[in-house]
């Protein structure tokens, strides 16, 4: 019955992340807020929702590895997708497309990452009104890369394109005839259904890891970390479906910083110490593998000309490898 709930639960998190990056967008068009900032923050902040309530309910359940599992499985599965949509699109080489701004967002989730390795490896547990020092420090870190990733996308605005990103963004917009506040109380509904079906999912992955076995590490950063991040493989689509390759990274990389702040939060709730010294060995695997995913996504930004379509998509074959290399060790080390 455990299985049943679960897939249910996984469909309603689908189903309302839809909507809830439908009425983001919305907002973001209708409304002074808008550009990349905006974007990153605003629809990876609404498709990462369900992590929230996954990985906070999991600590009130007492099980803190499919909490922190989670979020650096989202991580590690969403740069999986962006590499499996381009592959499939590989003809369009959808990341010779992309906006160097995006390294600032690749960059400041290397950063937390790498932090998150020291601190795995430390398990220093020293905190600080019940937060640990390493959750401290990534939400420093997370706040001032924010506010610079602001000031650098302004600062680099002129130089890009006029004509790309705001076209295909335009022409989905026109779509809606919904008002703001139309958008706003549905935005509000979508995420209070999420927060449920996100506790459904996390109590339901913690009976799985029982019944089957597997370890709650294991379906933590695999089985529930792959569920709750469709909603981002279903932006992602969407916005590749529109040409927006700017859309469609900004949402993957925006939702591995913003999980980040999730592992956090998930310190904050956890009130016995600090929350990544309760946690399995495992996890500095996903983390590694998480590095890695990041290093290889900066290396095809940054990669502009392609002499063959093999040397193109050799940064994505390479992701699609080590993920499926990480899970394994995660299984094996679960």
């Amino acid at each position: 019955m455990a299985f049943v709930w679960f897939v249910l639960a996984a469909i309603v998190t689908v189903y309302a992340a839809m909507k809830l990056s439908t009425y983001a967008d919305v907002i973001s068009t209708k409304t002074a807020m808008g550009g990349l900032l905006v974007g990153t923050l605003l629809l990876a902040g609404a498709t990462s929702l369900p992590e929230v309530t996954t990985s906070l309910s999991a600590v009130l359940i007492g099980n803190n590895d499919i909490a922190i599992g989670n979020v650096l499985g989202s991580n590690l599965f969403n740069v999986f997708i962006l590499a499996c949509f381009d592959l499939y699109y590989r003809k369009k080489k959808l990341f010779l497309q992309a906006s160097n701004d995006h390294l600032y967002t690749a960059g400041l989730g290397l950063l937390l990452t790498l932090l998150v390795m020291v601190a795995l490896t430390l398990r220093i547990d020293y905190t600080i009104l019940g937060m640990g020092i390493d959750s401290i420090l990534i939400v420093i870190i997370y706040i001032a890369g924010i506010s610079m990733i602001g000031r650098l996308s302004k600062s680099d605005q002129p130089s890009l394109p006029q004509s790309e990103e705001p076209t295909a963004h335009t022409a989905a917009s026109s779509e809606f005839t919904m008002s703001v506040k139309h958008a706003v109380i549905g935005f509000i509904i979508a995420a209070i259904v999420i927060m449920g079906a996100g506790t459904v999912l996390s109590i339901m992955g913690d009976q799985i890891a029982v019944i089957t076995g597997l370890g709650s590490s294991f379906v933590g950063s695999f089985l529930v970390a792959a569920t709750t991040s469709l909603p981002e493989a279903v932006s992602v689509l969407v916005a590749l479906r529109l040409k927006n390759i700017n859309l469609a990274m900004g949402s993957i990389l925006g939702s591995n910083i913003f999980n980040m702040l999730i592992l956090a939060g998930s310190d904050l709730v956890y009130r016995e110490g600090a929350i990544i010294t309760t946690v399995s060995d495992s996890h500095l695997t996903t983390a590694i593998g998480v590095t890695i995913l990041s290093v290889i996504a900066i290396w095809a930004v940054l990669m502009k000309k392609a002499t063959s379509m093999f040397k193109y998509m050799l940064p994505s074959i390479l992701v699609v490898l080590v993920y499926f290399i990480s899970s394994y060790l995660i299984f094996m080390n679960s």
